[in-house]
């Protein structure tokens, strides 16, 4: 097989694992991993592949077991953010070779990683927690918690902080693995979310969002494409509305503008758009964001939003702006 020489990272959300409706069982969720794996396995011939992914739904559960149960001492957060990168490492990474040795690429090595993701302890987002988490409860089950609570669409839920990722702890490792040809699967959950303390780390109650992290990521070891995958094929504006429209690309302006309008919403394509956006300032590399039905086509520059500055080259030759 020709060795790669561009590097893609793909950062799938928590509905690659659990799907709307269904009720997460582990046979579930390697069912809908094919899907996205299978794409990534074909795209392996032809990039370097890092894998980072979000843990909403396996963190949360692992906050209820906790809660409902008080015969084991619980465990703080970050420590639940390292439990859930290695369950969903294991499952993506077995996930994985099997889709490879389906195409006969049965020497690709693979390897999950637990990452730590340093953050600043002066942060403004420890002043005002905001990321909802865990369980749902009723108004009066709210009100008898020890932790910050915030009214959801869904119910109450425990919010906790979070900061924007500074530097990924582990970026020269994954950087030296991608060169030997490795697949890296990283940076679960917006990886380990820790403050420096002179040479050592600490970790912190607090969870990091997974695109941003993955946009931090593909700057600190170059990478040339950074694709997120989602339940939607893009980019909308007026999402849920009667003028819904779906973008094929948006300028680094125009993305601006619409956060400003209110387009994009806090909790789910806010945080997206601008890790998209990050990207494409930071390095100029290609960022888009689509489907998890349409990972190749997005790569291929035929589906999904690009994000770009001015005028993308698409690899087709045509000019779009």
């Amino acid at each position: 097989m020709k060795r790669a020489t561009k590097t893609l990272i793909v950062a799938l959300g928590g509905n690659a694992l659990i799907r709307k409706g269904q009720k997460g069982t582990i046979e579930e969720q390697f069912e809908n991993l094919k899907l996205p794996i299978r794409q990534i396995a074909r795209l392996s011939r032809k990039y370097k592949i890092i894998i980072t992914h979000g843990n909403g739904p396996q963190v949360g559960n692992l906050l209820l077991q906790q809660e409902n149960c008080h015969t084991v001492p619980k465990l703080p957060l970050e420590i639940l953010v390292a439990q859930t990168q290695g369950q969903i490492g294991y499952m993506i990474e077995s996930t994985l070779d099997s889709e490879l040795m389906e195409l006969g690429i049965n020497t690709q090595p693979l390897v999950s990683l637990i990452s730590y993701v340093v953050v600043d302890e002066n942060d403004p987002a420890f002043k005002n927690p905001l990321k909802p988490i865990g369980p749902v409860y009723s108004e009066k089950e709210a009100a008898s918690v020890p932790y910050p609570m915030r009214k959801t669409a869904k119910g109450y839920r425990r919010v906790v902080v979070s900061p924007k990722p500074v530097s990924i702890v582990e970026k020269r490792e994954i950087k030296k693995l991608i060169e030997m040809n490795f697949i890296v699967i990283c940076c679960g959950g917006g990886g380990i979310p820790v403050i420096r303390e002179g040479r050592a780390f600490q970790g912190i109650d607090a969870v990091i969002d997974k695109d941003l992290a993955g946009a931090k990521l593909a700057e600190e070891v170059g990478a040339d494409i950074f694709l997120i995958a989602t339940d939607v094929q893009g980019v909308a504006l007026n999402y849920g509305g009667k003028n819904q429209k779906f973008l094929r690309s948006v300028t680094l302006e125009q993305a601006e503008r619409y956060i400003k309008e209110g387009h994009f919403a806090p909790g789910s394509m806010k945080p997206k758009i601008e890790a998209a956006m990050q990207f494409v300032l930071d390095c100029g590399g290609r960022s888009v964001i689509t489907s998890l039905e349409d990972i190749e086509q997005a790569v291929a520059g035929k589906a999904g939003t690009e994000v770009i500055q001015d005028v993308l080259e698409l690899p087709d030759g045509e000019s779009k702006t």
